[in-house]
């Protein structure tokens, strides 16, 4: 999904207006229109904000690949990085590693 077909989704999922995007993320109605057309490309700024207004990563904006189940994965696990103190996040890091380790292993 192209990042126009993407922001224009997310918009109309909270039912708000390209003005009331616009404004928030500090451009004109007419520049983020074209965002959603995919006729101009935010600058990187601009899509670090619209990820943090839409709540999902820069990854799910811009890349086409990722899935649309996406911000609500990366939504929870933020929640619960933030939740863990140095020595869970460590531990967490190193399990995550693990399983990544293996299943490549396994693929192979």
């Amino acid at each position: 999904m192209s990042l126009g077909k993407r922001l224009r989704q997310l918009r109309r999922q909270r039912k708000w207006s390209q003005e009331q995007v616009a404004r928030q993320i500090g451009v004109t109605r007419s520049a983020y229109s074209h965002y959603e057309i995919n006729s101009r490309q935010p600058v990187y700024d601009t899509i670090c904000k619209l990820s943090v207004l839409f709540e999902v990563s820069i990854d799910y904006l811009i890349n086409p690949d990722i899935e649309d189940v996406e911000p609500v994965k990366t939504k929870i696990l933020l929640q619960l990085w933030q939740a863990m103190d140095e020595v869970d996040k460590d531990h967490t890091l190193n399990m995550m590693a693990h399983v990544v380790k293996q299943s490549t292993a396994e693929e192979y």
